[in-house]
């Protein structure tokens, strides 16, 4: 028996040396929001909001783009600097800047930039939202490890009551004024003691656990809490929460109904954005280019003197050739040069366009229709989730009420069987009440203190709960 208390207190002990950092609920609620898998995914979303809002605004204005390509053509096809057919082999490039910019398309981007707008305060209030979701669920958790070192608590004092009554009854039996029977039954209460603060031990390690896969905090990273006194918790008067008057605040302020506002809003413009894509665009457009072919040639010539001649003449019977001057000329084929091409081929070009959607298939259509049935699904959400939010806050009401009638319940309980045990054991101490009965007075007592300390940790989490959907946070 003494090894095993040994055991058990040895357990005890590397629990509570491993604990360095104590946490208190703030410092719970805190970490919980801030790094939560959860809540780090809902902050990515929200970063995605962030872009989606950026490139709308981008898309007002002008698109430019630079292309260029080189090539070898064959066979007959036409010269991309003469536009002739050529029936040869040739290398050729082209270099092309072009630009357009939407003049005027029925404020379909204008209505898509303030959706945007819309979905992304949408998607902060999510993550505001699940901010919350985290911190109530964490203060839960929280609580629960400090229910469970409650009854640890108790149970670790039962053992200590129970293994003194041991120590005492064995003298007695040594001395021959009791029976051994008092004693084995004792000890067999011990045991039943000692697996009750096991059982209590365990389940403070996996309320720590849980409460750390909230927090996102390794498993064998030490951990441990502070321990406020439950009756310390400053709790709000029941008649400050009433029901109507907290779902009239928790409405205005909940980040569920402030998404699902958001989420109306952006609705609304979506419809706008769809609605005039159906109609016609005006844009303006410009261009620059120029191309190069390797076999593009100029003619030239080469001029050389000579003389001609342009008669004769006949002197003292004799002729004579006459001459002038002149020229010969000799054809001289040369390459154009890659900048001379791109430069004489420099062409540019301006205008307007106008596109009217005739017939696609009916995708703008549809596009439109879906838009109209996605803000009546977001108006029947909030309809909905207002009407979860009122029943969720005046069941938690009902709780609290309910959690504050077996908490006063509990309370008297442990009352009457403090006075039982003190009555039992005035009989047992002059011999008029057996061990057994002794034994049994004092498990009805203990059984009295853990559903006291359930009953009063549940009647203060669910006041939170209330607290919680008044605005007034998450505080012990």
């Amino acid at each position: 028996m003494r090894i095993f208390l040994v055991g058990v207190l040895i357990l005890a002990a590397v629990q509570k040396a491993g604990a360095q950092q104590k946490w208190d609920l703030r410092s719970v609620v805190e970490y919980a929001m801030a790094n939560n898998i959860n809540v780090k995914l809902s902050e990515v979303q929200a970063k995605v909001a962030v872009i989606n809002l950026k490139q709308n605004k981008l898309s007002q204005y002008p698109t430019a783009a630079f292309s260029g390509n080189v090539g070898v053509n064959s066979g007959s096809n036409q010269s991309p600097t003469s536009f002739s057919r050529v029936t040869q082999s040739y290398l050729s490039s082209g270099l092309q800047l072009q630009s357009s910019a939407e003049i005027f398309n029925f404020y379909s981007k204008k209505n898509a930039i303030a959706a945007s707008t819309w979905e992304l305060q949408a998607a902060q209030a999510a993550t505001d939202k699940v901010k919350n979701d985290i911190a109530l669920t964490a203060a839960n958790a929280y609580l629960q490890v400090l229910l469970s070192k409650a009854q640890e608590n108790i149970t670790a004092l039962q053992i200590n009551q129970t293994n003194t009554q041991l120590v005492t009854v064995r003298k007695q039996v040594i001395a021959g004024a009791l029976p051994e029977l008092n004693a084995t039954q004792l000890e067999a209460q011990v045991s039943l003691d000692s697996t009750n603060y096991l059982t209590a031990l365990g389940n403070t390690m996996l309320a720590i656990l849980t409460l750390k896969s909230y927090l996102s905090i390794d498993a064998a990273a030490p951990f441990d809490v502070e321990m406020p006194a439950v009756e310390n918790i400053p709790v709000e008067p029941i008649a400050s929460l009433q029901p109507d008057y907290v779902y009239s605040l928790a409405v205005k302020n909940m980040p569920q109904q402030r998404y699902d506002d958001f989420k109306i809003k952006a609705a609304v413009k979506n419809m706008a954005a769809t609605k005039g894509a159906m109609y016609p665009t005006l844009s303006a457009y410009g261009t620059l280019g120029s191309n190069y072919v390797n076999q593009s040639s100029v003619t030239g010539y080469n001029f050389f003197p000579k003389l001609d001649t342009i008669g004769t003449v006949n002197v003292n019977g004799t002729n004579y050739k006459v001459t002038a001057p002149g020229i010969v000329t000799s054809p001289v084929i040369q390459k154009t040069g890659f900048f001379t091409q791109l430069s004489d081929n420099f062409r540019q070009s301006v205008g307007l366009s106008v596109s009217v959607p005739i017939f696609n298939g009916g995708a703008l259509r549809s596009n439109y229709e879906r838009s109209k049935l996605n803000n009546t699904t977001y108006q029947l959400q909030k309809e909905q989730n207002a009407l979860q939010l009122k029943q969720d806050i005046y069941q938690a009401y009902n709780a609290a009420v309910i959690a504050y009638q077996k908490f006063n319940a509990a309370k008297k309980s442990v009352d009457i069987n403090l006075l039982n045990l003190g009555y039992a054991e005035k009989r047992f101490n002059v011999g008029m009440l057996g061990t057994y009965d002794l034994i049994t007075t004092q498990n009805n007592l203990l059984r009295a203190k853990l559903e006291y300390v359930q009953n009063q940790f549940d009647y203060v989490f669910k006041m939170k709960v209330l607290e919680f959907y008044k605005g007034m946070g998450l505080k012990l």
